[in-house]
């Protein structure tokens, strides 16, 4: 969800009230979303390399997933909306984590769109742990380093039980994946738009998923030549 700073720095106001404006899109896309029939949202909330902006900005991003947290938990269960979440969420400040653990199971009978927010999340740290798991499973001789496959480093991820994604949106022009989801990402279609994430709403992503349903999706074969639909009349 990129453009946040970006966004406040262009109203000469501090980052902090590009991610307040931030937040706000959540719930609009959110609704657009669910709306569009959509079942999964997973959204890059914080990344691991967010650690390394200045301390004040980080607590107010802490402070910030607080009271978003707080504030809607409420509405999720009014629209049937089930919270996950994806990352190294036990280095998160204990309040932010404590109140992330309180949404999920206060939210976790709805079943209308699985709502992810990706939290310290890196893509390589995933696998990283993903490796170490399954090293630790061949440690004790619970799987054969030869039974390793695809399907296996998948059911290790944090989004074991997650579909891999269709579509993703990367706003503000970026051209990168940004250690988003790296093995999931495989065969997802890629959409950008300029659009800075604050300014993200119903519309932007109508366009999206209309530029989504354009296009053919291939997984790697050649379909030259498909056989034409017959519809009997």
């Amino acid at each position: 969800m990129d453009g946040n700073g970006r966004w406040a720095r262009e109203r000469g106001w501090i980052r902090l009230k590009g991610h307040e404006q931030g937040s706000l899109a959540v719930e609009r896309v959110a609704n657009a979303c669910m709306d569009a029939g959509v079942e999964y949202l997973t959204l890059y909330a914080f990344s691991t390399e967010n650690w390394k902006r200045p301390a004040h900005e980080v607590a107010g991003l802490m402070l910030l997933l607080e009271r978003f947290l707080s504030e809607k938990v409420a509405m999720m269960n009014e629209n049937g909306v089930r919270l996950a979440t994806i990352g190294r969420t036990h280095d998160l400040p204990r309040p932010a984590r404590k109140r992330l653990e309180r949404a999920i199971a206060e939210t976790s009978h709805n079943t209308r769109l699985i709502l992810t927010l990706a939290l310290n999340y890196g893509g390589r740290e995933e696998i990283v742990d993903a490796v170490r798991s399954i090293a630790a499973e061949v440690r004790v001789g619970s799987i054969e380093p030869e039974a390793i496959e695809a399907a296996t480093i998948s059911s290790h991820l944090y989004t074991r039980g997650l579909p891999d994604p269709d579509l993703l949106i990367r706003t503000s022009g970026e051209m990168r994946i940004s250690n988003f989801l790296l093995w999931q990402l495989s065969y997802t279609e890629i959409h950008v738009t300029r659009k800075l994430w604050p300014d993200f709403g119903p519309e932007d992503l109508h366009a999206a998923l209309a530029d989504y349903a354009s296009r053919e999706r291939r997984f790697g074969e050649a379909r030259e030549n498909p056989a034409p639909t017959i519809i009997p009349s």
